[in-house]
């Protein structure tokens, strides 16, 4: 089998596993958030806690929950790093800079798991396990509870401005689902050899007599949950190209799986909950459009030969494994910047010009196709708001969303929302650059216009991109190890975060305190099911329309809403999504990758 046919067989074994898991899993996740039952562990956990799984919070009880709980684990997770040396199982590594620790606690707190550092170095297997794999979980289960706040905000039909309880959607979250799922997927993974040892490395000799040690620990299941949590943090410097973490072509689909699994059958999760699966659908469907068209560009590009290296390989092999070739290395790279993952098979600074430059646009665009757990699902439903806005400014229809006016204030919160990243991104490249100390962290550099200076715009450019969207994933050209990238770059991962987080839940609030247009209609008209039961204090609307009208002016209604559902409204969203990314970073892509290309 050619290499060509090789690559599409692993593509249509990816869509075949996430098409037979789609329903199960979504409706699953449905049902998780929208139950009324507990589980004993978590009634344990809410009696510790002295939480009421009852009792129902505004958007401002629950953002202030999301970072009161967030602070509390950045500072423990800081001096988790910094006491490290006196720590039991240290192996003789020492407390970690302050401004490392600083750097990776907001990092991993995030979702972001930058790594400014190699973990097998640096990070002992205690620090790996407790502290960082601890937030793999509990930052990914932020990032849900948020999405169904936000779901819970739009069908919310009482106009009490409820959008549900915090701790309880983290509890579910990591119990129900990330757990669940991280246990299979490890033990998938130790079947293909991924290690999983208490050990901290072993000697060896080499063939010409030098003494050498291999590092090994608990991978196997920091690889599962950073994965599925499309976090990305790696316990070995190579990430997910290491042998030890992905040793065979079984295991590397495996994991594309996994990073893909949560965000796309969240669609499902939000077609179930609003009773009308065509709007998941949709969602789903440009989502797939979306990565389907870079998916397609990247593996042209890495596929075709330019200079003497290329040419004897086939294809663009330099910084990819040959054991996964290019159609697994251009899976997984168009899938990890596309869900903020992060996680790496291959050395994303190596891949050609056009293909680094269609990797670094997948994250500009915003991270929605399909997103990170969570964020992916929030991210595009806000940019679902702005297309119903502008579709109804353009034909003078009413702007609603499944039954909620999108008034001054929501489309001001929405518009905040998008302007976030691209300040955060332009911001931080814009002063990096013009710092005299940048063109010594800079692997690539040289005379302005030269190819090393534009190509070392473009990985000042790629850092700010992942930091601020959450990613994690660098071209790797780039040092990153100064006081002034570990503070910029972490503030950058921390307002990326939770600016975007606070915004989106004071939508849902203003959403959820909106009485819908009207209630009616089959919950089955529009889709194949009806609403999940409504949980204690949770008000579900069963809505099988984009528009929810009152008796009395049904008829007017109808024909001024504009449907959220179909190929006409997927199209509008997908075009809104690119001309938001496109008039607001193709000047500093014209800078980079695009000019680097066309050299």
């Amino acid at each position: 089998m050619n290499t060509t046919l090789a690559g599409l067989a692993q593509l249509g074994a990816l869509v075949a596993i996430l098409a037979v898991a789609y329903v199960p899993l979504g409706d699953h996740m449905a049902r998780v958030y929208n139950g009324e039952r507990d589980l004993w562990v978590e009634r344990v956990l809410y009696r510790m806690a002295r939480v009421d799984p009852r009792r129902q919070q505004t958007w401002v009880g629950y953002a202030l929950a999301v970072l009161g709980f967030s602070l509390v684990s950045f500072i423990v997770l800081f001096l988790w790093q910094r006491l490290q040396g006196v720590l039991p199982w240290s192996d003789g590594k020492p407390g970690v800079a302050p401004s490392m620790a600083f750097n990776t606690a907001i990092s991993f707190v995030s979702n972001t798991n930058w790594q400014s550092f190699s973990p097998e170095v640096v990070m002992s297997n205690l620090t790996q396990m407790v502290g960082l794999a601890v937030q793999n979980f509990v930052s990914a289960a932020v990032g849900m509870a948020v999405a169904i706040a936000v779901i819970r905000g739009i069908v919310n039909r009482r106009a009490n401005g409820e959008i549900g309880n915090f701790w309880v959607d983290l509890v579910r979250g990591v119990t129900r689902i990330l757990l669940p799922l991280s246990l299979v997927v490890a033990t998938l993974l130790i079947t293909q050899g991924v290690v999983q040892s208490w050990r901290t490395g072993f000697d060896w000799t080499t063939l010409d007599g030098a003494d050498a040690r291999s590092m090994v620990g608990p991978f196997a299941s920091q690889e599962a949950i950073k994965e599925l949590g499309t976090n990305g943090g790696g316990t070995l410097s190579a990430n997910s190209a290491h042998p030890f973490s992905n040793p065979t072509p079984f295991s590397n689909l495996l994991e594309i799986v996994a990073l893909l699994l949560i965000p796309v059958c969240l669609t499902r999760t939000y077609g179930t909950l609003v009773a009308d699966r065509r709007q998941g659908l949709t969602l789903l469907g440009v989502m797939a459009a979306i990565w389907s068209i870079l998916l397609t560009l990247v593996w042209t590009f890495e596929s075709r030969t330019g200079g003497i290296a290329s040419e004897a390989a086939g294809a663009m092999m330099e910084g990819k494994e040959v054991r996964l070739g290019i159609p697994g290395s251009v899976l997984f790279a168009v899938s990890t910047t596309g869900t903020s993952t992060g996680a790496v098979n291959s050395a994303h600074d190596s891949f050609s010009a056009g293909g680094g430059g269609v990797l670094l646009w997948n994250m500009l665009l915003g991270e929605v196709a399909p997103g990170g757990v969570g964020s992916g699902l929030y991210g595009i439903l806000v940019l679902a708001i702005i297309t119903v806005f502008i579709g109804g400014l353009l034909v003078g229809r009413s702007p609603t969303f499944l039954g909620k006016r999108i008034g001054q204030h929501e489309i001001t919160v929405a518009a905040l929302y998008v302007l976030v990243m691209p300040s955060l991104v332009l911001a931080g490249t814009g002063i990096s650059v013009i710092l005299g100390s940048t063109t010594t962290a800079q692997g690539n550099s040289g005379d302005p216009g030269s190819p090393g200076a534009i190509h070392g715009f473009g990985e000042v450019l790629y850092a700010y991109a992942s930091a601020a969207n959450n990613n994690g994933s660098a071209f790797g050209g780039l040092t990153v190890t100064s006081d002034w990238f570990q503070a910029s770059l972490g503030v950058a991962m921390l307002l990326g975060r939770f600016l975007p987080i606070v915004l989106v839940l004071a939508l849902a609030g203003l959403l959820a305190r909106q009485t819908p247009r009207g209630i009616g209609g089959s919950a089955t008209a529009g889709g194949d099911g009806a609403a999940i039961g409504e949980p204690a204090g949770v008000a579900v609307h069963t809505a099988s329309t984009a528009v929810l009208t009152a008796p009395a002016d049904a008829e007017q209604d109808s024909r001024s809403a504009l449907p959220t559902h179909g190929f006409l409204y997927g199209s509008l969203l997908a075009a809104t999504i690119l001309l938001v990314a496109g008039l607001t970073f193709f000047p500093a892509m014209a800078l980079g990758p695009i000019a680097e290309a066309l050299l």
